[in-house]
């Protein structure tokens, strides 16, 4: 019988990686975004929201060494959870929801010891491990399942990522090269990704050999979404995950080459104390329900006895850890991008360059993950929007107008050097990427076409925006 001892230790090691990345690259924005001369302001102090996040990454520095698990888990959820509430506005994204529903279910199939070894350690509670897997399983299957059922032309006739690598929030250089790949190559990986993502998570319920096919499809998949993309800790998330689909005997080989040895505690050693059995299956008789509920709504399918499962689904919702899961449901064709400029007398105008979003078309696209720079993630979906709908934007402009410094430390380039300007607008703009010939002769990475006005000018009056 296949034993996943190994893929318990190594999905705690991974788990406190993620936590690493999501902790420490909120350390450097936090106060910037939800501090008290913050975009949206928490409501609490400057020193309490940075005091969260250095202590969420030295925890998650200790759940790599494996310190008491057991305690060190429910702490890094905790804080994540209390962070995403008091700064919902810039931790909506789906791998923050994945966070806090892996966090969660970790907690239950943690051992109950000081250190955490893999000498010593053992099969994870049976109800644990498929519960991961089935988490595992809405994520990707999800994933494809909602592009089929959101109707989306591009994904139907498989031209969507000859869009998607122009078009994603924040690209990088791979992803300009992967753009101008021949159409016809493009579609076949488009007919990949939905192949994975669709038949691939049904493997993981067959033998082990299968499960170790899909945790392999799986990760790559997530290696190439990676290397074309920056989305945050969302692939090292989501291949943690996979981790449950490789047995003992699997990992041993993949470690031979490297001269590690694997030696969990063998099956007839005294087991190790983890949490009662009796919690970890209440886990599962309220998650289970209420994560297929989630799952058969976003395909807009009715699930039987949704009715019994809804107050439940509801109850637990503040706890942000059931969740749906689909990524590009519907892509995106064009990009629209806003350019944010300011006047000291309404005349000339100068640009706030941001970090790491398209602006200077002769910069050249970022590779930033496992960071996520959440204000630029933001104004990729405000330029999908309208002004008037995204009051945070609004905020932002306040800020600018008032030169807050946490606020300023969020762009790369401020053209007042810290002073306040008397106006400021956002412009609209088309970006695509430069062809390659251009590319070659000017060194141009992008290309830009005004649109017109996304805001009004605006300036301060009696201490707002007007």
């Amino acid at each position: 019988m296949a034993r996943y001892s190994v893929a318990d230790w190594l999905f705690r090691r991974l788990l406190g990686l993620v936590y690493l990345c999501a902790f420490g690259s909120l350390a450097l924005q936090i106060v910037g975004l939800a501090g008290s001369q913050g975009i949206v302001p928490a409501g609490v102090s400057d020193w309490v929201l940075r005091s969260v996040c250095l202590a969420g990454a030295a925890m998650a520095i200790g759940l790599v060494a494996g310190f008491a698990p057991a305690v060190t888990l429910p702490a890094l959820w905790l804080s994540y959870l209390w962070l995403s509430s008091v700064a919902s506005e810039f931790l909506l994204f789906q791998w923050d929801a994945l966070l806090l529903e892996a966090g969660l279910l970790a907690v239950f199939v943690a051992p109950l010891r000081i250190r955490d070894r893999l000498t010593e350690a053992s099969e994870p509670p049976p109800v644990g491990l498929w519960l991961m897997r089935w988490l595992l399983f809405r994520l990707m299957a999800g994933s494809g399942a909602v592009k089929l059922a959101s109707g989306d032309p591009t994904w139907h006739n498989f031209t969507a990522l000859t869009f998607h690598y122009e078009t994603q929030p924040i690209p990088n250089r791979v992803a300009f090269y992967a753009h101008h790949l021949p159409a016809a190559l493009n579609r076949a990986s488009t007919a990949a990704t939905l192949v994975i993502e669709l038949m691939v998570p049904f493997l993981m319920f067959g033998p082990p050999r299968l499960r170790r096919v899909a945790a392999a499809a799986l990760a790559a998949l997530q290696g190439l979404i990676a290397l074309t993309g920056n989305f945050a800790f969302f692939n090292l998330l989501a291949v943690a995950l996979c981790v449950f689909l490789v047995d003992d005997a699997a990992w041993a080989v993949v470690a031979r080459p490297f001269r590690l040895h694997v030696t969990p505690r063998p099956p007839g050693a005294v087991p190790t104390r983890r949490m009662p059995r009796a919690i970890v299956i209440a886990v599962a008789v309220v998650t289970a329900p209420v994560s297929l509920l989630a799952f058969t709504s976003s395909l807009g399918l009715s699930m039987p006895g949704s009715p019994l499962v809804e107050p439940v689904a509801r109850l637990i919702a503040p706890l942000r850890s059931v969740n749906s899961y689909g990524l590009f449901a519907v892509m995106t064709t064009t990009r629209p991008e806003i350019i944010v400029e300011g006047s000291a007398d309404g005349e000339r105008w100068m640009e706030y360059e941001f970090k790491y979003k398209p602006g200077d078309v002769r910069r050249a696209p970022p590779f930033v993950a496992p960071h996520q720079p959440r204000l630029d993630w933001q104004m990729w979906f405000a330029a999908l929007g309208r002004f008037e709908e995204n009051v945070w934007f609004q905020n932002f402009c306040l800020r600018l107008l008032q030169a807050a410094p946490d606020v300023l430390r969020l762009v790369e380039r401020d053209p007042f050097r810290g002073r306040p300007p008397k106006y400021v607008r956002a412009v609209l703009y088309q970006f695509r990427f430069a062809d390659q010939t251009t590319h070659k002769a000017e060194g141009l990475w992008w290309t830009r076409q005004r649109l017109g006005a996304y805001s009004p000018v605006l300036s301060l009056s009696g201490g707002g925006v007007r």
